[in-house]
């Protein structure tokens, strides 16, 4: 009986035929999706662009025609606001930040100075993709409504973003001065720690610039502050090093071992760790005119305590004038 029940299965499942699945109408590639994705961006960008143009008609108008005069600014400020946003969101940058300034510019008339200092940052941001002078103007106008409305702790950051905008431009002397600019006012604020990265950008500076001295004394200065906090003491090593590298530079050797002994009455630890030892170690080799000892003794530092471009561009230097003045020697001989 169960074998008849079986093969009658059986019988009836091999006549029932297995339909084939349907084919796929269209398969989406990737470069598919891609383009798919592209023109949705494209078109929201578009959007975005026409609704930021329709915003800033509007705010234009607002500015032309007739009305309470406080009630005027307000309204074209807040549709700029939302045209600049909108720019913003269309990625037209320049649109963008030249809307900022017009946003300031109510504000300004509102005399609601710290609205128009912001608006100008704004702006600065907006412009730093693609033309960098034009964000260092914006950011300057910022800084200086934020120093009549006495935010000095503001205009300290924006005067750093200067700085950085100029370094990034690879104009090492006018970010010099904004580093100085805002280590200045870091430091009336006694916001030590941003005062003290400023500074120690000015000393690196001027040590590229050959401005040794002024190099040493900012190292000098940060090491001493530094020794009376606890946080900050593990670091007086690294600047008296930098400070005495600089010393090295100038290439005169009484001076570096005078700089030496100073650095070990300032911090007595100081004699007892590697970076005393190499700066005493290459003063010796210069002091011998040793160009094979003082290759060997930067090597075996840079071994331990791998050596920065910094560190190694201002030692380069100093083997240079090492060199040059072997040179010197063997043609009078």
């Amino acid at each position: 009986m169960l074998k008849a029940i079986t093969k009658g299965l059986s019988s009836v499942i091999q006549g029932i035929e297995v339909a084939p699945l349907p084919r796929a109408v269209s398969v989406c590639t990737k470069d598919n999706l891609e383009n798919q994705n592209n023109r949705l961006v494209k078109k929201k960008m578009a959007d975005q662009l026409a609704r930021a143009e329709e915003f800033e008609k509007k705010a234009e108008k607002k500015l032309s025609g007739w009305g309470l005069f406080g009630s005027k600014y307000e309204d074209a400020a807040d549709l700029f606001d939302k045209a600049a946003n909108s720019f913003k969101l269309a990625k037209s940058w320049d649109k963008a930040g030249s809307t900022y300034i017009k946003l300031a510019n109510c504000h300004l008339k509102l005399e609601s100075k710290h609205e128009a200092a912001q608006a100008y940052v704004d702006a600065a941001h907006c412009y730093k993709k693609t033309t960098i002078n034009e964000s260092i103007s914006c950011l300057d106008q910022a800084v200086n409504l934020f120093c009549e409305i006495g935010r000095l702790s503001m205009a300290a950051r924006y005067f750093k973003e200067i700085a950085e905008l100029y370094e990034s431009e690879q104009n090492i002397e006018q970010a010099i001065v904004y580093y100085e600019k805002s280590a200045d006012f870091f430091q009336n604020e006694e916001v030590t720690t941003s005062a003290n990265q400023c500074k120690q950008k000015v000393a690196q500076f001027a040590a590229q610039l050959e401005q040794y001295q002024k190099s040493i004394e900012i190292y000098e200065e940060i090491a001493r502050q530094s020794l009376n906090n606890n946080l900050l003491k593990y670091g007086v090593k690294g600047h008296l090093l930098n400070a005495g590298i600089c010393q090295l530079c100038k290439g005169d050797v009484v001076a570096i071992t005078n700089a030496l002994e100073r650095y070990q009455e300032l911090d007595p630890t100081f004699s007892g760790t590697r970076e005393y030892r190499l700066l005493a170690d290459i003063a010796a080799s210069i002091d011998e005119e040793d160009i094979g000892k003082f290759t060997d003794v930067v090597k075996e530092f840079d071994s331990m305590t791998p050596l920065d471009s910094w560190k190694t561009t201002l030692l380069l230097r100093v083997k240079e004038k090492l060199k040059a003045k072997e040179l010197e020697e063997d043609d009078l001989t």
